[in-house]
């Protein structure tokens, strides 16, 4: 995922660089982050573009850390209450497949 992350942002991907250690924190805590909105339960190879993506929007927010606006120049950005909310549709399915998997078969008697 390193690999995919630098060609996102434009590094030379076969280079080891000195952000890389950043990068791999940055994707590191998104991994976390996201395990925890999945009921601590590790996410699916499948939803690596979440952390990707995540991880993007964490590295560009560098040094705006806490920010809901921020003007430059006028460029206007406006930036979600968690990096997460464009991906929650996505997450909620997922916690609703884990749960449906796991009550299939069982028998309850009342």
């Amino acid at each position: 995922m390193l690999r995919d992350l630098k060609v996102l942002l434009g590094f030379d991907p076969n280079k080891q660089e000195p952000i890389d250690d950043k990068l791999s924190l940055i994707m590191r805590l998104a991994r976390s982050r996201l395990k925890f909105l999945l009921e601590d339960q590790e996410p699916p190879e499948s939803m690596d573009y979440i952390i990707i993506d995540v991880a993007i929007t964490r590295y560009n927010r560098i040094g705006s850390e806490g920010m809901k606006i921020q003007n430059v120049e006028g460029l206007n950005q406006h930036f979600f209450d968690s990096d997460f909310d464009p991906f929650m549709a996505d997450i909620q399915k997922e916690l609703d497949r884990r749960r449906n998997k796991n009550s299939r078969g069982r028998a309850r008697f009342v």
